[in-house]
């Protein structure tokens, strides 16, 4: 029987901890939980999320925001049914449920501080948008206009897509399709960056 203090308290990876990805706004006001169905399952595919893709982000950038990470399924059908800004729990790229047992995934809206201030004198969320693209193993990522916050999702086998709401909106690559901009047109985007620093786990 887990506890749910027991349950905030598993360590996902390096830096992150599942207490992190529990907080929902969505509960909050509506007084409704937001406890994994199958926390065994939640916790296997958080670690996964964390550490191929956060973790990553976190030594590079430094401190990542977390907007919305793990919902259940019903705070979820909950948000989509009253217009809070959730997916329906079956379409195909919701990454908030990361307990459903057909659905392998797991994902979260998180921040990046160090770009936000950037975006917020005008620069292009492509930039970034690329620079995750040549270095990280994603599955989705959607990116919203406020504070260039996006979702980024973990499956076991990467799609690699990009959709934005932010102009120009829409998809900026699909899955399985060759990037529309040269290599070396995409790092003189992100030349100014920090140097990638990912973290290499005991297998």
């Amino acid at each position: 029987m887990w506890s749910l203090e027991t349950l905030g308290r598993v360590r996902l990876s390096k830096h992150f901890f599942m207490r992190e990805f529990l907080y929902s706004e969505i509960g909050n006001f509506h007084q409704m939980q937001n406890i994994p169905d199958d926390p065994d399952l939640a916790i296997a595919r958080g670690q996964a999320f964390c550490e191929t893709l956060l973790d990553p982000l976190q030594e590079t950038f430094g401190r990542i925001a977390v907007r919305s990470g793990f919902r259940s399924a019903a705070l979820n059908r909950f948000g989509n049914e009253n217009g809070l800004n959730c997916a329906r729990n079956d379409y195909p790229l919701e990454c908030h449920i990361w307990d459903l047992p057909d659905t392998p995934v797991a994902g979260a809206s998180i921040v990046i501080p160090w770009f936000a201030d950037q975006y917020a004198l005008g620069r292009d969320w492509r930039d970034l948008a690329w620079w995750l693209y040549d270095h990280l193993p994603f599955a989705e990522l959607w990116f919203f206009p406020k504070l260039c916050a996006f979702n980024i999702a973990w499956r076991p086998d990467p799609d690699r897509r990009i959709d934005s709401y932010i102009t120009p909106r829409g998809t900026l690559i699909r899955a399985g399709t060759a990037p529309p901009e040269a290599r070396d047109v995409r790092q003189a985007r992100y030349a100014d960056f920090p140097a990638f620093r990912g973290i290499a786990y005991p297998a």
